[in-house]
């Protein structure tokens, strides 16, 4: 099965996107692949901000995205655009470093108004990274996404759905099996 890097560009440390994309990994490992979260938040900032490709943490983020076959983005959106956290990771990338990669987009957001932001905003970045194929990805309002205080993650019945349905469809673009599992989040 496929190595696939997920990267969750939020800079909140409860970030919502970060928990729906680690329940999102778990039903990726249950379809047979190795999984490894990348929290964008935990790299240094001195390194980000001051564009240190050199920096240790840099460059072994630079290799995880170098092993992976396939990679999972997720950013909230904020003012109609991808977190400027994950742009500062990406623009430190190598121009090509999602060359050959099957890249799966997706955000959260506090409107429907950002829906959009996927297709106008980080999808022609990933495209001019290299990306071989970008699957359909997907938007999830923030009020959607619940977390208790045991900090179980709930998502509202029709995201789970759709978020379950764009997840097996990237799993078998990677080629993994797509096997009648219980949705992770609900």
């Amino acid at each position: 099965m496929a190595t696939i890097l997920s990267v969750s560009g939020s800079p909140s440390a409860t970030s919502r996107t970060a928990r729906l994309l680690r329940h999102l990994d778990d039903r990726l490992r249950h379809q047979g692949h190795d999984v490894t979260p990348l929290d964008v938040r935990t790299l240094p900032a001195d390194a980000l901000l001051g564009a240190d490709f050199g920096h240790p943490a840099i460059v072994e983020a630079t290799a995880l995205f170098a092993r992976a076959d396939a990679v999972v983005i997720g950013t909230p959106v904020y003012k109609a655009a991808y977190s400027g956290l994950l742009k500062s990771l990406l623009d430190l990338l190598p121009q090509y470093a999602l060359a050959g990669k099957t890249v799966l987009p997706l955000a959260t957001g506090g409107t429907t108004a950002h829906v959009l932001a996927i297709d106008y905003a980080l999808r022609p970045v990933l495209m001019s990274m290299g990306a071989a194929h970008i699957v359909q990805g997907w938007f999830t309002l923030d009020k959607d996404i619940t977390v208790g205080p045991d900090g179980t993650l709930s998502v509202a019945p029709a995201a789970t759905e759709a978020l379950t349905a764009v997840t097996d469809r990237f799993s078998a673009a990677v080629g993994g099996r797509t096997p009648a599992l219980p949705a992770p989040v609900g």
